[in-house]
């Protein structure tokens, strides 16, 4: 039997590198279910198909391949119609135009299966806003992930920073906060904490004493 880790939280808590770093660890496959939505995203920007109209939406999935791989150190690679985009999805608009085409219930559709297979063929962590709740209900240990939404933004500012690229932080702290608000007031699973979750907050933790909590709640509950 595999093993699933649901990991849940807000946008810039820090999921998908302590995920990765916990993968690892603990050798299992991690999942970035929000590159999945942030390559629908893309493509949808990039055919100018508004996340509002929805069969427009319906249309262009329709058309498109998105798939997951590994490369051989067990990275994650996102395929856009076999084009991959990993570095292309992670821009601040593509942030956004996640949030938005997360809410669309038929994309959620879409990538579901996609996501509970993975599940049901490997030992994996799993992260994104739902998976707890909606993608891996009967995962082994479900986990909220969350910090303040100042030390999220200051995260994030640094982060983008470090790559050159030129932001400011109150507009990243603004996005963060628009991002939260879309997220947990969207009709289609909203964010929020599964049942029987257990809740970690990293506002006062560096990344490694992260990574070390999320372990050491993983190993107390399998």
């Amino acid at each position: 039997m595999s093993i699933a880790i649901a990991l849940d939280g807000p946008a810039g808590a820090g999921k998908s590198s302590i995920a990765k770093r916990v993968a690892k660890a603990l050798d299992c496959i991690y999942v970035d279910t929000g590159a999945l939505y942030r390559t629908i995203g893309l493509s949808a920007t990039r055919n100018s198909v508004a996340p509002e109209d929805e069969d427009a939406v319906k249309n262009l999935l329709s058309k498109i391949t998105v798939d997951l791989t590994f490369n051989e150190k067990g990275e994650q690679i996102v395929l856009l119609d076999n084009e991959d985009v990993s570095g292309l999805i992670r821009t601040p608009e593509a942030s956004m135009m996640a949030s938005k085409i997360s809410a669309v219930p038929i994309v959620r559709a879409y990538l579901l299966d996609l996501q509970r297979n993975m599940a049901k063929t490997h030992d994996v962590i799993m992260d994104g806003r739902d998976i707890g709740t909606v993608v891996l209900p009967d995962a082994q240990v479900k986990i909220f992930l969350t910090a303040s939404p100042e030390a999220r933004a200051e995260r994030r500012y640094k982060e983008l920073v470090e790559k050159g690229m030129d932001v400011k932080y109150d507009d990243i702290l603004n996005d963060v906060i628009t991002r939260d608000y879309n997220d947990t007031h969207r009709k289609t699973a909203p964010l929020k904490p599964a049942e029987g979750c257990i809740t970690v907050d990293t506002t006062e933790l560096d990344f490694e004493q992260s990574v070390e909590k999320i372990i050491s709640v993983i190993k107390e509950n399998i």
